[in-house]
């Protein structure tokens, strides 16, 4: 088969610069130099491998080490096939050029190009997702990133309190912030009013506990501390609100934005003669929140869009890692995969064992075989992975009473030998 590429280029990507090596078919250096991140020096960067080449963009394939951002997004709109790489795998490759371990720029984009010359089923090209994905993916992330910040400052703000913790032991209840501001101090929350406790209790639908309950907690005797002690405790807790708070509704807000995404991406598969959206038949899975759905979406963008079910379960760690050597074999749980979209298929799957008799019936099996419960739950998440690209590639809203089938092959294919259970697992099952 020919080559369709003429020259390979491998980019050492850095912050400031990019480190620029050039190659010929027969990989021989032709050029190497450094190119500044920023709009006028990208536009060099593409102008000098046009002059350089004095080819199509399109016969000049690149390597880089990351798949999204400024310098991929232009290489790739100005035509460049562009492949990426793990670093992991780059770090293999450079034992070709040095066994001492040495690592610079140069060698390193030397590496990129070299390695995408010979060996480029190794590395994967790159397409830039809609604009809408790409839009969700930012949300999606910064909403994570917003969770572990509220996380992060209501534990501070749980080391501060005392009496109102037999209220809500939860530094995250948006009740106990409402009152805090109100009484961040034991002896404001044992003067407030009945009528202004009532009111707070009514705005957060409280039911769990009385008014009554409430004035005898916040009325109880309070811990004895040093002199200023409390009133320490009291600013911290003061100056902690306004950034809880605030906190909070962002994470609201771009919640919201995250849902008003994935509506208007599953009003696009409405009206007659349109086909569904991978996003409307991701949602139509009762088990499935926006949440989930906007992880699958954009951390597995790839295999969804591909309908590859052996990369989606990969990349969301439920594939185990077998190594065997001689008569030694060893089954291990994979680690190199992506942390957000293994969790997001971990609450996926602890959801359905509570609300789907199916899932939950799999989960026994498993368990009463001699699993623990995260392999039983990873098994789960794995044929629920199989059931979603089935789904995908049928075009098929979930449907539950369709199923029943699936079950069938899964126990079929857990009691028969692995000729069977290999045939059975390419079967087409939703």
């Amino acid at each position: 088969m020919d080559q369709p590429y003429r020259y390979f280029v491998g980019i050492d990507w850095g912050t400031q610069t990019h480190r620029v090596v050039l190659l010929n078919l027969d990989g021989r250096l032709i050029e190497q130099y450094d190119a500044v991140h920023s709009g006028e020096g990208l536009r060099m960067l593409v102008e000098r491998l046009r002059r350089t080449t004095n080819f199509h963009s399109a016969e000049v394939a690149i390597a880089v080490e990351v798949s999204w951002g400024a310098l991929v997004e232009t290489l790739v709109e100005n035509g460049f096939p562009i492949f990426s790489i793990n670093p992991k795998q780059v770090d293999r490759f450079r034992d070709r050029f040095t066994v001492a371990g040495a690592k610079d720029d140069s060698r390193g984009a030397l590496v990129l190009a070299s390695s995408l010359r010979t060996d480029q089923r190794s590395y994967k090209r790159v397409e830039l997702d809609a604009p809408e994905i790409i839009r969700l993916r930012e949300l999606s992330r910064f909403e994570e990133e917003l969770k572990t910040e509220l996380r992060r400052t209501t534990n501070r703000l749980w080391q501060q309190l005392h009496q109102t913790l037999a209220l809500s032991p939860a530094a995250d209840d948006r009740f106990v912030w409402d009152l805090l501001s109100q009484a961040p101090m034991p002896e404001k929350g044992a003067k407030l009013s009945r009528s202004r406790l009532q009111k707070i209790l009514k705005a957060h639908r409280i039911s769990k506990f009385t008014i009554e309950d409430a004035i005898a907690i916040l009325r109880a005797p309070s811990l004895v501390l040093a002199a200023g002690a409390a009133e320490a405790a009291s600013e911290h807790v003061l100056l902690l609100l306004p950034q809880i708070v605030l906190i909070d509704q962002q994470l609201r807000d771009v919640g919201r934005r995250i849902e008003q995404i994935l509506q208007n991406c599953t009003e696009e598969a409405t009206g007659d003669g349109k086909t569904p959206t991978d996003a409307s038949l991701i949602l139509s899975i009762p088990e499935i929140g926006p949440g989930i759905a906007a992880t699958l979406l954009t951390e597995a963008s790839r295999p969804i869009r591909e309908r590859d079910y052996q990369a989606l379960r990969c990349y969301a760690g439920t594939a185990p890692v077998t190594k065997q050597s001689a008569k030694r074999k060893t089954v291990s749980m994979r680690q190199a995969c992506s942390a957000r979209l293994r969790q997001a298929v971990y609450h996926w799957s602890t959801r359905s064992i509570i609300s789907d008799s199916r899932s939950r019936q799999q989960y026994d099996q498993s368990r009463a075989s001699g699993q623990h419960h995260p392999r039983a739950l990873r098994g789960l998440a794995d044929r629920l992975l199989r059931l979603l690209i089935s789904m995908l590639k049928k075009g098929e809203e979930y449907n539950p009473a369709r199923r029943r089938d699936h079950l069938e092959v899964v126990s079929l294919q857990s009691a028969s030998g692995p000729f069977i259970g290999e045939f059975l697992a390419g079967a087409s099952v939703n």
